[in-house]
């Protein structure tokens, strides 16, 4: 990590600013932005594009924001965006659609910012990982994915839609190292996106994959794709497969997504921005679209996001330098 003591400076950063007034003090306005733009760090079609165009399409059905354009800047493993959000200080009406992706790779040698430099707004949701196989793979169970694996570690070719670092890589890893399996010879491939992630399922081109089952969440219920477990702490009752942990393996991993705002806001635009986000979750309109996904809600606002994000970037490092990602230098 670029700072020893990261922690202690993303919390001077995060917290203060967001201090002085959040929605539920009763001193925030009366509505939000008029125009809200929505920045999506990666191509169209993932995750962070299927949730920032959810939020649009909430924030504009609610009447919360009536107008909403979705951009994507892709780059950089996702930091392109966030470069560009911290360039964009003071610029009202901004948001960075972001998660635990963008956090992660913030940490890679090739970025030039941290979220740390940036105004946090709320974490919405959470979802587990789903360890996916075309319908007519030989690996009919978890149980015969880990036999595989373990019977040639560097031989299993895995797909993810996230670069090194990002939640489909992270998981991949963290599963190597708990089944014993060293994470530096895994064959990991990046794809951009949850329909290339497919193809190259339905290609061969991959044995398994990692992913958010909401990225795929037709393919499932189409037979198009199975799912041989999921990394949640509960099993999803409307998906046919175990938990990781019902498995015998002691893997829980929750990929998160969340909203940032350039640094140096106002206080009335930051203020827009805080009553605007809480308007979005107390909406029906939201609520309907996290039953719809099956995402959890995961709600957490203002200060409260920014303590989380400060604990998530200690985490989030300790294990990528463990598990050879980065290095304490980078």
């Amino acid at each position: 990590m670029r700072n020893t003591n990261r922690r202690a400076v993303l919390a001077a950063g995060f917290v203060l600013p967001l201090a002085a007034c959040l929605p539920l003090s009763g001193c925030a306005p009366a509505r939000g932005p008029a125009r809200l733009r929505i920045m999506v760090p990666t191509p169209p079609g993932g995750g962070f594009d299927q949730t920032a165009r959810t939020v649009k399409a909430a924030l504009e059905e609610s009447g919360t924001v009536p107008d909403v354009t979705v951009f994507n800047l892709p780059g950089v493993s996702g930091t392109a965006a966030l470069a560009r959000l911290v360039y964009e200080r003071g610029t009202p009406g901004l948001v960075l659609q972001m998660g635990l992706g963008v956090l992660a790779n913030s940490h890679i040698e090739s970025a030039s910012h941290s979220v740390s430099e940036t105004t946090p707004l709320a974490r919405l949701i959470e979802e587990p990982e789903a360890l996916l196989v075309p319908p007519d793979s030989p690996l009919e169970t978890i149980d015969d994915l880990v036999a595989a694996w373990r019977a040639d570690p560097s031989g299993m070719v895995i797909g993810g839609g996230s670069t090194p670092a990002g939640p489909d890589h992270m998981v991949t890893m963290l599963l190597a190292e708990e089944l014993g399996i060293d994470p530096k010879v895994v064959d990991y491939r990046a794809y951009d996106g949850g329909g290339q992630v497919q193809a190259a399922l339905l290609g061969h081109e991959v044995d398994f994959a990692a992913a958010g089952p909401s990225e795929q969440r037709a393919a499932i219920e189409s037979g198009q794709l199975r799912v041989l477990a999921v990394t949640s702490a509960e099993p999803d009752p409307e998906t046919d497969a175990p938990t990781l942990t019902e498995a015998g393996i002691a893997l829980r991993f929750l990929n998160w997504r969340g909203l940032l705002a350039p640094p140096g806001l106002s206080e009335s635009d930051r203020e827009e921005l805080l009553w605007m986000v809480e308007e979005l979750h107390a909406s029906a309109e939201w609520h309907a679209e996290l039953e719809r996904h099956r995402w959890t809600d995961a709600y957490l606002v203002g200060e409260g996001f920014a303590v989380f994000l400060a604990d998530e970037e200690e985490r989030v490092g300790a294990a990528l330098n463990r598990l050879g990602v980065t290095g304490e230098g980078d």
